[in-house]
């Protein structure tokens, strides 16, 4: 028995890389997936019915249950008219999870208003739409699972402000979420995953691997731990009854490994008795709040620095499985 048996699902951005693997795991586990994607190119142009349809198809082809959409989630009309397609084919909506998006890359001095709107409107705004929508049902049942795709760029990736911006309020919409939500038997997390993508592809560093091995990083990934897929096992446990206890939280998924990032908590404070005058600021500022202070946290190694700790630090849990923990004098 699969661990999503009657459980109906919405995957937005489900025609190719990690989106499509979603839906093929949800389905594999027994849900029954609308599955959503535009069809458009990797900025946003354009449209097409195939990527949908061609998962839809090996979904049924696999003995699943499926049908294809193919709506914009920066529309509101759309974005609630998927969710609806959810509720009207399969009688109600348990899980959500929000993947479709766009790239616009510019550093923020060339940026133009129109590449600024697009992006956010897909990760962001699209967000909100299809959530919103899929949370009046999910209320109304008492009960459903709301996973949205983040990115370490939301950490601050240079040449991504629009990206980085919209990445980083997913995180804040979905805490926002868990939040509001949890009282429903309703939970809201949050993943940054990574894999070899088309949106890999269309950076130097993928132009530079298509021309060294004559194979972009999206064909090259397959089967290994570059491989989207990847992703999949960790959002099919978020979206079971299993983890029903697991809210708010923001994961990392990282080659074969996943990570819990800790909640943004205070690391050092100042306070007085009366309002601070900015001179007092100034002078005391350096050996208090401006002792050791930290650069933005995206580093292209982000991933590398608790994948490849040193192995004594790694608990085996069964033979190929580990666990690591942050040691307490590094908090």
């Amino acid at each position: 028995m699969g661990m999503l048996n009657g459980k109906a699902a919405l995957v937005t951005g489900a025609g190719r890389g990690i989106g499509r693997g979603i839906a093929l795991a949800l389905a594999a586990e027994g849900a029954q997936v609308v599955v959503n994607d535009l069809g458009v190119t990797l900025s946003g142009e354009g449209g097409e019915k195939l990527p949908a349809d061609q998962v839809a198809d090996e979904i049924i082809t696999n003995g699943g249950q499926a049908v294809a959409n193919y709506g914009s989630v920066a529309d509101f009309g759309q974005g609630t008219e998927m969710v609806e397609q959810v509720v009207k084919t399969y009688g109600k909506i348990d899980i959500l999870v929000n993947v479709a998006g766009i790239l616009r890359d510019r550093m923020i001095f060339n940026m133009t208003e129109a590449e600024w709107d697009a992006v956010l409107a897909v990760h962001l705004k699209g967000m909100f739409n299809c959530t919103r929508a899929a949370s009046v049902h999910m209320r109304e049942q008492r009960g459903g699972r709301i996973i949205s795709m983040s990115s370490v760029s939301a950490l601050g990736a240079p040449g991504q402000p629009n990206y980085a911006a919209a990445k980083a309020g997913i995180l804040g919409l979905t805490w926002s979420t868990a939040s509001g939500m949890g009282r429903y038997g309703v939970t809201a997390n949050a993943i940054m995953p990574s894999g070899w993508t088309r949106m890999i592809d269309s950076t130097p560093r993928g132009q530079a691997h298509f021309e060294e091995t004559g194979k972009w990083p999206s064909e090259a990934a397959k089967g290994t731990e570059r491989d989207p897929d990847n992703v999949a096992p960790l959002v099919v446990y978020l979206a079971s009854d299993e983890a029903a206890n697991v809210n708010g939280q923001v994961f990392h998924a990282y080659l074969y490994g996943y990570a819990l990032l800790e909640q943004p908590h205070a690391v050092r404070a100042i306070k007085a008795d009366h309002r601070w005058d900015p001179k007092e600021l100034a002078k005391i500022f350096p050996e208090t709040l401006g002792v050791s202070l930290e650069p933005p946290p995206y580093i292209l190694g982000f991933g590398d620095a608790w994948y490849q700790r040193p192995a004594e630090e790694w608990t085996e849990l069964a033979p190929g499985e580990r666990a690591w923990t942050r040691p307490r004098e590094e908090s």
